[in-house]
């Protein structure tokens, strides 16, 4: 009985393990279809897609590109020039009043710049200071031909210069826009330091609208600083962004000792474009002014006009019958606006209005009595006009040629009389060492404005005992010659 328990339990244990086993396997079989009908048949898109890998950060700027497409745009400028033989002094005439009052023979000089072919047919754009005063000017391209350059127009307030050499289908350089130009941007300096030719050098933007108070009586300064390296010899070449565009031209460092520490500066291509076309076509460069004297907006003048920024163009006084007078604007307005384009500082103002002719409209958006105000202006040249200013050459007198002095000139430099030396020829003062820009205020003891009135002074060039006037670095001279 016993036996036939124990054997109805075991076939009772077998069919329900038996059971189990059957039911598991349908499940098992059902789930493996349904798992490999979701791995085969497309899933619905619910949401955008999500990149789950990290994104690695970019990689070194790769400038090569650009020194490639602007190198062969810079050429090496080789200038050859007549100075006075000075004895450590700025006299042009110390070499008659040494202690055995010995003439000194003027010496030949060769310097040495930078300069940007701008054009296919011959024009380079370079500093007015690597050719001012040129007796001759030799231009070295990359490819290692030469060619005699001529000056087209030079323009001393920019320090730019236009000069062109007989050739055809140059590598001219692209034109980038300065306005863009950000803060911490890549950008390269290519030109000759040291007479080492097509040198580049990389750095980055380190500020816009850079005044260094330099002497001049229109000087316009608002250069973009930057730490590419430059030495003596980059003058007038060329500074381009990462795609090997102009966006400058080299012009100066501050250094105490003269050769590269940290900072260099060039001319933004937006001033350049203007001045450029301006000397091409004029011969001179058609400055637009508002007839204002500016200052920088301090924190203090910002609290006494109301202004809640510390930036803009502080008017100190207006000129009477100037463009800014006739369209109502006034002395403690601040300009915080021209068109569209904010302006921060003096130097922003400046290099605006240098892309601009006179005759041209604009709107100026300024503060006063706590409230923005807008009034249409338009710009005037430095004679209160907007007629088309040409350049004069001058008379000749003593192998150079001499113009009359404006107004504004005497004004500045406090006299009533004198005649500008515009460019020295073989003669007299040539001899003396006399410079482009040297003002001639009296000679033979008669104050002179005039080549005829030279004439006449000198029995036409003849006779020259005295002479008198301002040297370009601003020294006043009076001297008397043994005959």
């Amino acid at each position: 009985m016993k036996t036939k328990k124990n054997l109805t339990a075991f076939l009772v244990a077998i069919f329900s393990v038996a059971s189990t086993l059957f039911v598991y396997s349908q499940i098992n079989v059902s789930s493996r279809q349904t798992l490999t009908n979701q791995i085969n048949s497309p899933i619905e898109r619910t949401g955008p897609v999500v990149l789950t890998s990290m994104q690695a950060p970019d990689g070194p700027v790769d400038l090569t590109y650009a020194a490639g497409q602007c190198v062969q745009s810079v050429v090496h400028v080789r200038v050859r020039s007549t100075i006075a033989n000075e004895d450590g002094s700025d006299n042009p005439f110390s070499q008659f009043f040494g202690e055995n009052n010995m003439k000194q023979e003027p010496r030949k000089v060769t310097g040495f710049g930078s300069g940007v072919i701008i054009s296919p047919d011959g024009y380079i754009v370079t500093n007015n200071h690597v050719v001012d005063g040129a007796d001759s000017i030799q231009v070295t391209l990359n490819n290692n031909k030469s060619y005699t350059a001529a000056i087209v127009g030079r323009d001393p307030d920019t320090d730019l210069a236009l000069i062109k050499i007989n050739a055809e289908n140059l590598p001219a350089i692209k034109f980038g826009d300065s306005d863009n130009l950000k803060l911490g941007e890549w950008v390269l300096a290519v030109g000759n330091p040291f007479n080492l030719t097509s040198t580049v050098t990389a750095g980055i933007v380190s500020a816009k609208g850079r005044s260094l108070s330099m002497d001049g009586s229109y000087k316009l300064e608002s250069f973009i600083q930057t730490d590419a390296a430059l030495n003596m010899g980059n003058s007038g070449g060329a500074l381009v962004n990462t795609k090997g565009e102009l966006v400058g031209i080299t012009s100066a460092i501050i250094s105490p000792t003269g050769t590269y520490s940290g900072n260099s500066f060039a001319i933004p291509i937006n001033i350049v474009k203007k001045t450029v076309a301006d000397l091409q076509k004029y011969g001179r460069v058609q400055r637009a002014f508002l007839g204002i004297s500016i200052r920088e907006v301090t924190s203090d003048l910002a609290q006494s006009v109301k202004l809640e920024n510390v930036s803009g163009a502080y008017i100190a006084s207006v000129v009477p019958d100037g463009a800014a007078a006739i369209a109502g604007l006034k002395a403690k307005d601040v300009i915080i606006k021209i068109n569209d384009k904010n302006i921060g500082s003096p130097a922003q103002l400046e290099e605006t209005l240098a892309q601009h002719h006179p005759g041209d409209q604009i709107n100026i958006t300024y503060f006063r009595n706590a409230r923005e105000n807008t009034a249409s202006v338009e710009l005037k040249n430095v004679d209160g006009t907007t007629i088309v200013v040409l350049e004069s050459t001058g008379e000749a007198v003593f192998g150079s040629k001499l113009i009359p002095l404006t107004s504004q000139e005497k004004e500045k430099y406090a006299i009533d009389s004198g005649t500008k030396v515009t460019s020295v020829g073989e003669g007299k003062l040539k001899d003396l060492g006399i410079k482009n820009g040297t003002i001639i205020s009296a000679i033979n003891g008669k104050k002179v404005n005039n080549v005829s009135e030279i004439r006449e002074a000198t029995s036409d060039g003849e006779f020259l005992s005295s002479l008198e006037g301002i040297q370009p670095n601003g020294m006043y001279f009076s001297y008397q010659f043994k005959n």
